[in-house]
Protein backbone atom coordinates (compact mmCIF):
# COMPACT_ATOMS: atom_id res chain seq x y z
CA UNK A 1 0.00 0.00 0.00
CA UNK A 2 2.85 2.55 0.54
CA UNK A 3 3.72 2.71 -3.08
CA UNK A 4 -0.09 3.14 -3.67
CA UNK A 5 -0.06 6.29 -1.36
CA UNK A 6 3.16 7.93 -2.80
CA UNK A 7 1.73 7.58 -6.42
CA UNK A 8 -2.15 8.67 -5.55
CA UNK A 9 -0.50 11.67 -3.81
CA UNK A 10 1.33 12.61 -7.16
CA UNK A 11 -1.90 12.03 -8.94
CA UNK A 12 -3.63 13.95 -6.49
CA UNK A 13 -0.82 17.24 -6.85
CA UNK A 14 -1.32 16.81 -10.39
CA UNK A 15 -4.97 17.42 -10.99
CA UNK A 16 -6.17 20.31 -12.61
CA UNK A 17 -9.22 21.04 -10.49
CA UNK A 18 -7.06 21.51 -7.46
CA UNK A 19 -5.48 18.88 -4.93
CA UNK A 20 -7.99 19.12 -2.27
CA UNK A 21 -10.60 18.28 -4.66
CA UNK A 22 -9.13 14.88 -4.45
CA UNK A 23 -10.01 12.68 -1.45
CA UNK A 24 -8.26 9.63 -0.81
CA UNK A 25 -10.02 6.85 1.02
CA UNK A 26 -8.72 3.56 2.43
CA UNK A 27 -11.24 0.27 2.88
CA UNK A 28 -9.47 -1.23 6.10
CA UNK A 29 -11.46 -4.74 5.07
CA UNK A 30 -10.94 -6.45 8.84
CA UNK A 31 -6.73 -6.10 8.59
CA UNK A 32 -4.88 -7.42 11.31
CA UNK A 33 -1.34 -5.15 10.46
CA UNK A 34 -0.86 -1.19 10.25
CA UNK A 35 -3.43 -0.53 7.39
CA UNK A 36 -5.41 1.81 9.04
CA UNK A 37 -2.32 3.41 10.46
CA UNK A 38 -0.91 3.92 7.57
CA UNK A 39 -3.26 5.18 5.80
CA UNK A 40 -3.99 7.89 8.32
CA UNK A 41 -0.04 8.86 8.39
CA UNK A 42 -0.32 9.32 4.57
CA UNK A 43 -3.49 11.66 5.13
CA UNK A 44 -6.16 9.29 3.88
CA UNK A 45 -9.79 8.78 5.36
CA UNK A 46 -9.90 5.35 6.93
CA UNK A 47 -13.00 3.19 6.15
CA UNK A 48 -13.42 0.23 7.88
CA UNK A 49 -15.45 -2.88 6.63
CA UNK A 50 -15.54 -5.91 8.98
CA UNK A 51 -17.09 -8.12 6.40
CA UNK A 52 -14.06 -10.31 4.70
CA UNK A 53 -14.71 -9.15 0.94
CA UNK A 54 -13.19 -7.23 -1.29
CA UNK A 55 -16.72 -6.22 -2.98
CA UNK A 56 -17.58 -5.21 0.41
CA UNK A 57 -14.54 -3.23 1.00
CA UNK A 58 -14.96 -1.79 -2.61
CA UNK A 59 -18.54 -0.60 -1.49
CA UNK A 60 -17.88 0.48 2.45
CA UNK A 61 -15.10 2.92 0.99
CA UNK A 62 -17.59 4.41 -1.54
CA UNK A 63 -20.21 5.22 0.97
CA UNK A 64 -18.12 7.31 3.11
CA UNK A 65 -16.76 9.34 -0.43
CA UNK A 66 -18.24 12.95 -0.45
CA UNK A 67 -17.44 13.42 -4.02
CA UNK A 68 -19.71 12.80 -7.52
CA UNK A 69 -16.83 10.91 -8.93
CA UNK A 70 -15.67 7.85 -7.84
CA UNK A 71 -12.45 5.53 -8.54
CA UNK A 72 -11.45 2.14 -7.38
CA UNK A 73 -8.51 0.75 -7.21
CA UNK A 74 -6.30 -2.21 -5.65
CA UNK A 75 -3.61 -1.48 -2.67
CA UNK A 76 -1.13 -3.00 -4.52
CA UNK A 77 -1.22 -1.34 -7.42
CA UNK A 78 0.40 2.35 -8.52
CA UNK A 79 -1.50 5.11 -10.03
CA UNK A 80 -0.16 6.90 -13.34
CA UNK A 81 0.50 10.41 -12.44
CA UNK A 82 -2.14 11.74 -15.01
CA UNK A 83 -4.94 9.01 -13.70
CA UNK A 84 -7.17 12.10 -12.16
CA UNK A 85 -7.10 14.53 -14.97
CA UNK A 86 -7.67 11.41 -17.85
CA UNK A 87 -10.54 10.51 -15.62
CA UNK A 88 -12.49 13.74 -15.55
CA UNK A 89 -12.05 14.53 -19.09
CA UNK A 90 -13.27 11.20 -19.77
CA UNK A 91 -16.39 11.50 -17.42
CA UNK A 92 -16.79 15.34 -18.87
CA UNK A 93 -17.53 14.22 -22.13
CA UNK A 94 -20.73 12.75 -21.22
CA UNK A 95 -21.00 9.63 -23.18
CA UNK A 96 -19.27 7.85 -20.21
CA UNK A 97 -20.86 5.90 -17.87
CA UNK A 98 -18.13 3.89 -16.34
CA UNK A 99 -14.32 3.00 -17.32
CA UNK A 100 -10.98 1.96 -15.99
CA UNK A 101 -7.59 3.15 -16.76
CA UNK A 102 -6.13 0.19 -18.32
CA UNK A 103 -3.16 -2.13 -16.66
CA UNK A 104 0.11 -3.33 -17.27
CA UNK A 105 2.68 -4.94 -15.23
CA UNK A 106 5.73 -4.15 -12.47
CA UNK A 107 7.29 -7.26 -14.60
CA UNK A 108 7.06 -9.45 -17.37
CA UNK A 109 7.76 -12.80 -17.76
CA UNK A 110 7.06 -15.79 -20.37
CA UNK A 111 4.68 -17.13 -18.23
CA UNK A 112 2.65 -13.73 -17.28
CA UNK A 113 3.17 -12.47 -21.34
CA UNK A 114 1.42 -15.56 -22.06
CA UNK A 115 -1.17 -14.61 -19.34
CA UNK A 116 -1.82 -11.19 -20.59
CA UNK A 117 -2.21 -12.37 -24.01
CA UNK A 118 -4.85 -14.74 -23.34
CA UNK A 119 -6.65 -11.94 -21.38
CA UNK A 120 -6.72 -8.83 -24.07
CA UNK A 121 -8.81 -10.51 -26.45
CA UNK A 122 -11.55 -10.20 -23.78
CA UNK A 123 -11.01 -7.04 -23.24
CA UNK A 124 -11.06 -5.74 -26.59
CA UNK A 125 -14.22 -7.78 -27.12
CA UNK A 126 -16.15 -6.37 -24.36
CA UNK A 127 -14.45 -2.94 -23.70
CA UNK A 128 -14.27 -3.55 -19.79
CA UNK A 129 -10.41 -3.07 -18.53
CA UNK A 130 -8.73 -3.17 -15.28
CA UNK A 131 -6.78 -0.33 -13.14
CA UNK A 132 -8.24 2.49 -11.67
CA UNK A 133 -11.98 1.60 -12.27
CA UNK A 134 -14.30 5.13 -12.16
CA UNK A 135 -18.02 6.12 -12.42
CA UNK A 136 -19.49 8.94 -11.06
CA UNK A 137 -21.34 8.72 -7.91
CA UNK A 138 -25.51 8.52 -9.14
CA UNK A 139 -24.53 5.36 -11.73
CA UNK A 140 -23.02 3.85 -8.75
CA UNK A 141 -25.97 4.38 -6.71
CA UNK A 142 -28.37 3.41 -9.42
CA UNK A 143 -26.59 -0.15 -10.42
CA UNK A 144 -26.01 -0.83 -6.54
CA UNK A 145 -22.52 -0.74 -6.36
CA UNK A 146 -20.51 -3.70 -6.16
CA UNK A 147 -22.60 -7.52 -5.83
CA UNK A 148 -21.25 -8.22 -2.27
CA UNK A 149 -22.50 -12.26 -2.92
CA UNK A 150 -19.42 -12.55 -5.22
CA UNK A 151 -16.34 -13.75 -3.45
CA UNK A 152 -14.30 -12.60 -7.12
CA UNK A 153 -14.93 -11.23 -10.08
CA UNK A 154 -17.07 -8.45 -8.44
CA UNK A 155 -14.98 -5.53 -10.67
CA UNK A 156 -16.17 -7.45 -13.95
CA UNK A 157 -19.70 -7.73 -12.85
CA UNK A 158 -19.94 -4.07 -11.59
CA UNK A 159 -18.89 -2.95 -15.26
CA UNK A 160 -21.43 -5.17 -16.68
CA UNK A 161 -23.95 -3.99 -14.54
CA UNK A 162 -22.91 -0.34 -15.17
CA UNK A 163 -22.92 -1.28 -19.06
CA UNK A 164 -25.96 -1.99 -19.09
CA UNK A 165 -27.20 0.70 -17.21
CA UNK A 166 -25.11 3.28 -19.54
CA UNK A 167 -27.55 1.85 -22.90
CA UNK A 168 -30.96 3.19 -21.23
CA UNK A 169 -29.26 6.77 -21.83
CA UNK A 170 -26.69 6.04 -24.43
CA UNK A 171 -24.27 6.00 -22.50
CA UNK A 172 -20.80 3.19 -22.74
CA UNK A 173 -18.47 1.69 -21.32
CA UNK A 174 -14.62 4.26 -22.06
CA UNK A 175 -10.87 2.89 -21.97
CA UNK A 176 -9.03 6.44 -21.82
CA UNK A 177 -5.44 5.87 -23.09
CA UNK A 178 -2.58 7.94 -21.17
CA UNK A 179 -3.35 7.03 -17.46
CA UNK A 180 -2.68 2.98 -17.19
CA UNK A 181 -2.11 2.13 -13.89
CA UNK A 182 0.73 -0.93 -12.86
CA UNK A 183 -0.16 -3.77 -11.61
CA UNK A 184 1.45 -5.59 -8.61
CA UNK A 185 3.30 -9.14 -10.00
CA UNK A 186 2.53 -10.42 -5.95
CA UNK A 187 0.35 -13.04 -7.12
CA UNK A 188 2.46 -14.32 -9.78
CA UNK A 189 5.48 -14.17 -7.00
CA UNK A 190 3.08 -16.33 -4.62
CA UNK A 191 1.53 -19.21 -6.76
CA UNK A 192 4.36 -18.84 -9.91
CA UNK A 193 4.17 -17.10 -13.53
CA UNK A 194 1.73 -19.43 -15.04
CA UNK A 195 -0.80 -19.91 -12.32
CA UNK A 196 -3.65 -17.72 -13.79
CA UNK A 197 -3.64 -19.64 -16.82
CA UNK A 198 -4.36 -22.95 -15.08
CA UNK A 199 -5.76 -22.10 -11.52
CA UNK A 200 -8.38 -19.10 -12.48
CA UNK A 201 -9.15 -20.42 -15.73
CA UNK A 202 -10.46 -23.70 -13.74
CA UNK A 203 -12.15 -21.49 -10.97
CA UNK A 204 -14.04 -20.51 -13.83
CA UNK A 205 -15.11 -23.45 -15.20
CA UNK A 206 -16.32 -24.76 -11.87
CA UNK A 207 -18.00 -21.78 -11.10
CA UNK A 208 -20.84 -23.24 -13.53
CA UNK A 209 -19.81 -26.96 -12.89
CA UNK A 210 -19.05 -27.58 -9.08
CA UNK A 211 -19.48 -23.62 -7.49
CA UNK A 212 -18.57 -25.14 -4.06
CA UNK A 213 -15.31 -26.25 -5.38
CA UNK A 214 -15.33 -22.29 -7.18
CA UNK A 215 -15.86 -20.49 -3.64
CA UNK A 216 -13.12 -22.77 -1.85
CA UNK A 217 -10.31 -22.34 -4.02
CA UNK A 218 -11.65 -18.42 -3.95
CA UNK A 219 -11.35 -18.66 -0.36
CA UNK A 220 -7.66 -19.98 -0.45
CA UNK A 221 -6.55 -17.04 -3.28
CA UNK A 222 -8.17 -14.04 -1.89
CA UNK A 223 -8.75 -14.38 1.63
CA UNK A 224 -6.72 -17.03 3.44
CA UNK A 225 -2.89 -16.39 4.22
CA UNK A 226 -0.87 -18.97 3.19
Amino acid sequence: MPRLLRTLHVAQQRYVGGPDKIELIVADNASTDATAALAEQHGCRVARVEKRMIAAARNGGARVARGDMLCFVDADTQVHPETFNVIARALARGNAVAGATGLTSERWSLGIVFTWAAILPLVWLSGMDAGVVFCRRTDYGAVGGYREDRLYAEDVMFLVDLRRHGRKSGRRLVRPRGARAIASARKFDQHGDWHMLFSLGWMCVNQLIAPRKAERDAQAYWYRVR
